[in-house]
């Protein structure tokens, strides 16, 4: 790729940002480094690399794709996403502050905080960030970190990150948001003034399920020298290997992610009109109460992959849905090519308290559907079916060849998409 090449559209930037050839071999695609550490050329000159728990060259590439993708300096790359917001709450927290967060919020983020940063001397206070004014009434003079996901896991529901992020700039508070759920390629947050973004680049950045990791971009370079800093100190960074399959996920990301989100509209319009489905919270939805939030906010009319739903029944009637899919499967995962299932209650939010859960929508028949890149009508027949048999709706007769199409003669059948 030429030095000088401007780079403009997501997937341009998705393919080529921040990688060239191998300067050695010229190899396309860039190469695996497995070696734990580095040949000294003599004493205090080396080529960058000394070990790879500081810095390996397969996951710099990750870290410079990623943040040619934000438009932003070389991400900081850990081994989870919960490494890589870890590494941030250290970076930005010690004893005595506090942080401000969304209240409907990964499980695991509400676990870290209210479970290990507790007991560092570190204080959360979770709001409803879906009204900007919580989070500033929220603000005390210790507040160091405001920290929301947008859209909330697994509600759905939005934050206005220009606003929170004003209120951030006005009180001197770092503001950082969880993007996993759309990525750049649907929302930039940088651009929108937050101070930096975390992902786990497990789900949608790297896209089939084969690699975990995380990341920390951001353009302030300070900060991420801090991350660096605390990556080092507390040995969180991303695996050579896991790194290469993540680069190319990256490469594909814009293409996967405007079929994850033509999908899963088509899933939520079908869920929606289904007459045994109480409530379906995705974006893109002419009815979703943030609607006009979400058309200003989300690049390209894409809303991402992500939606939940809840089935007329509650509890047992979730339960016999998820155990009764055949092509979406059950997991604790989302952001692949494959449709995925999650019941919150159980798998991702388990370890959340019931009042936080109830209070924020996470109810116990709460259903997610991370939707995949396969075709929409076998995805909604699938869940369409689990839907019939959670309510024991009776199949509809199939006449035979030659049948007189009903009556007696009619054996009830059911297709199922598999």
């Amino acid at each position: 790729m030429c030095s000088d090449y401007t780079i403009a559209g997501a997937s341009t930037t998705a393919i080529h940002g921040g990688l060239s050839p191998d300067p050695q071999t010229g190899a396309l695609v860039q190469p695996l480094v497995q070696s734990t550490t580095f040949v000294n050329e003599a004493v205090g000159v080396s080529k960058g690399y000394a070990y790879s728990r500081v810095s390996n060259p397969t996951v710099s590439a990750l870290e410079a794709q990623l943040g040619a993708l934000e438009g932003a300096l070389p991400a900081v790359c850990f081994g989870t996403g919960l490494a890589a917001e870890t590494a941030l709450f250290l970076s930005l927290l010690k004893a005595g502050d506090h942080v401000v967060l969304g209240d409907a919020i990964y499980g695991g983020t509400v676990r870290l905080v209210e479970q290990v940063l507790s007991g560092l001397g570190i204080q959360g206070a979770f709001v409803d960030s879906s009204d900007p004014e919580n989070v500033r009434k929220a603000l005390r003079p210790n507040t160091k970190l405001i920290f929301i996901e947008s859209p909330a896991n697994p509600t759905m529901k939005l934050t206005d990150v220009e606003a929170v992020a004003k209120i951030g700039k006005a009180a001197g508070v770092k503001v950082a948001v969880d993007n996993t759920f759309l990525t750049p390629v649907i929302q930039r947050p940088l651009d929108l003034g937050v101070d930096v973004c975390v992902y786990s680049t497990t789900k949608h950045i790297e896209g089939h399920s084969t690699a975990v990791g995380g990341s920390v971009v951001s353009r302030d370079a300070e900060l991420l020298e801090r991350v660096r800093f605390i990556r080092k100190c507390t040995g969180g960074i991303q695996a050579a290997f896991q790194a290469w399959l993540t680069v190319r996920g990256v490469k594909t990301l814009p293409l996967r992610l405007k079929q994850h989100s033509a999908n899963a509209l088509a899933v939520a319009k079908a869920l929606r009109a289904n007459p045994h489905v109480a409530r379906v919270n995705y974006p893109g939805l002419d009815d979703f109460p943030q609607r006009e939030l979400a058309e200003r906010q989300h690049l390209g009319g894409l809303h991402g992959g992500l939606l939940s739903f809840e089935v007329v029944g509650g509890a047992d009637a979730a339960v016999k849905v998820l155990n009764s899919a055949k092509l979406c499967s059950l997991v604790e995962h989302l952001g692949s090519v494959e449709t995925l299932l999650t019941h919150p209650v159980t798998m991702t939010h388990a370890d959340v308290p019931r009042e936080h859960r109830l209070k924020v929508g996470i109810t116990d028949g709460l259903i997610r559907v991370s939707v995949g890149i396969e075709d929409a009508p076998d995805i909604i027949a699938d869940l369409e079916h689990a839907i019939a048999l959670a309510h024991e709706v009776p199949a509809k007769p199939k006449a035979s060849a030659g049948c007189c199409g009903g009556g007696a003669c009619a054996k009830p059948e059911v297709e199922v998409a598999v």
